[in-house]
């Protein structure tokens, strides 16, 4: 059986909604509740991995862990690197799962879904999908959609990733979320290659593992959490937390 940690990159410096991760949403920061969403998938420890004093005060205040990171990383993948050896310097987790900081609604069952395609020994890195269903949708390139096959019921192996609308003919079309479990050595292995050509030409990370080689699965969840980068977005995310409150 695996042994996941969570990681949860955070920073401050969001062109389109600054100081993102310490905005206020009922009382709390925003990454304390992205933090809550990953402490209830009970998956293992979890850890918010930063580049801000802040941010780490925010979450030992309410009894998380954080890791304080530089603050050059070229990505979220980096930072989480730089976290795990700092916090597992042994090595015992060996899957790594990296929820975005900026998911303060996301569903915790998502998070578990995140690793169940790493039960195949083959898979080097798992992430999750949704069914597309509003139309405009299908052509936001703002909407990444896998290019997959199917393995197993509600299961699919990565074979892309593009912001154009594939593949085309009859059949589902996917959203993907950008939510990953990789296995400790997918991870070491994936931020020591270079940006790959593809990946830069489509402007997704996740194709510089496949045009490495890399197994990518991908395990199909109900709904697409909301992701918050604009005040509009947090202005939601209030909302729809309120909502779940109990009355």
């Amino acid at each position: 059986m695996s042994d996941p940690v969570v990681l949860i990159p955070a920073r401050m410096a969001s062109t389109r909604l600054p100081g993102k991760p310490l905005a206020d949403i009922l009382g709390e920061p925003m990454i304390v509740h992205v933090w809550r969403r990953a402490m209830e998938a009970a998956l293992g420890p979890v850890v918010v991995a930063t580049d801000e004093p802040a941010i780490v005060a925010a979450i030992e205040a309410v009894g998380g862990t954080a890791v304080l990171t530089r603050s050059d990383h070229p990505s979220g993948s980096d930072r989480i690197f730089e976290a795990v050896q700092a916090f597992d310097p042994e090595g015992r987790h060996d899957v790594v799962v990296n929820v975005q900081g900026d998911l303060p609604t996301v569903d915790p069952r998502a998070v578990q879904a995140a690793v169940l395609p790493l039960a195949n020994a083959l898979v080097d890195i798992a992430t999750i999908a949704a069914p597309i269903v509003r139309e405009d949708e299908r052509d936001d390139p703002n909407v990444v959609k896998p290019v997959a096959t199917p393995i197993a019921p509600g299961l699919y192996r990565a074979l892309y990733f593009t912001r154009a609308t594939a593949p085309s003919g009859p059949g589902p079309l996917f959203h993907h979320i950008g939510l990953y479990a990789y296995r400790r050595k997918a991870l070491e292995r994936f931020v020591s290659l270079p940006p790959a050509p593809l990946e830069q030409r489509e402007r997704l990370e996740q194709l510089r593992a496949l045009e490495a080689g890399m197994r990518i699965d991908i395990a199909i969840v109900d709904d697409v959490p909301l992701g918050v980068d604009t005040p509009h977005d947090l202005e939601r995310a209030r909302e729809i937390l309120a909502a779940r409150r109990p009355h």
